[in-house]
């Protein structure tokens, strides 16, 4: 079996693990970021092996300046959409964010008149 049989590389920037839906930045970011081991790693995606964890680790040791782009790349992407969602939140999060302005408003309306009084 060759290193490559263990992903679906669906994209240049979708890798996953074959047979699942667990992307190898997933699995990465938990090693890399998180200094998690492969057994820790392998407890936080039900859907992964122990064996898909350890392939993945290989795979980024024996191809470190792609697959750290990769990484990078996708890091970027998250942080944008972030970044996008807070310039335009949902009408659901505007909704929440209304509500939880008016109770603080009514919360401190109430304080105040408790100490005046």
């Amino acid at each position: 079996m060759q290193l490559e049989d263990y992903f679906d590389f669906q994209r240049p920037d979708d890798i996953r693990l074959k047979g699942t839906r667990v992307g190898i930045e997933n699995v990465l970011y938990e090693y890399i970021y998180r200094s998690r081991t492969p057994e820790e790693i392998v407890n936080c995606f039900y859907t992964i092996t122990l064996e898909q964890v350890y392939a993945t680790i290989l795979y980024y040791l024996h191809n470190k300046e792609a697959v750290s782009k990769y990484i990078a790349d996708w890091l970027e992407w998250g942080h944008q959409q972030r970044k996008a969602q807070e310039l335009n939140p949902p009408p659901g999060i505007v909704r929440l964010r209304k509500l939880r302005a008016e109770q603080e408003a009514m919360k401190k309306t109430n304080e105040s008149q408790v100490s005046a009084g």
